[in-house]
């Protein structure tokens, strides 16, 4: 069952509906001191993380190429065991005999 309205009041005591009655008097004047002090604090955090961004821009960069690098060195790799066989066949008695070219 959801919790009603009345429970709160009643668990918050009278300290609680002062502190309430108190909040929603003091909004309007509390958030735009609280908007004030943080819209400066919130710039400078983005001026950071651009900052930020903007230096690691070159090693994300040389990470990227060093990653096309390791997986054009495995593709290579992998096509040179296709067409090199992982072992020789024995050789037969037919196979030992020279056509001298013919």
């Amino acid at each position: 069952m959801a919790p009603k309205i009345s429970d709160f009041v009643e668990d918050a005591g009278a300290p609680g509906i002062i502190a309430g009655i108190g909040a929603v008097l003091l909004a309007p004047v509390l958030l735009p001191i609280v908007a004030g002090v943080g819209k400066p604090l919130v710039k400078s955090v983005i001026k950071g993380g651009i900052g930020l961004y903007e230096r690691s821009k070159g090693t994300i960069a040389e990470m990227g190429e060093t990653w096309e690098d390791m997986v054009a060195e495995a593709r290579a790799e992998l096509a040179d065991e296709k067409e090199t066989p992982v072992f020789e066949a024995s050789a037969t008695n037919g196979d030992n005999v020279a056509d001298n070219g013919v």
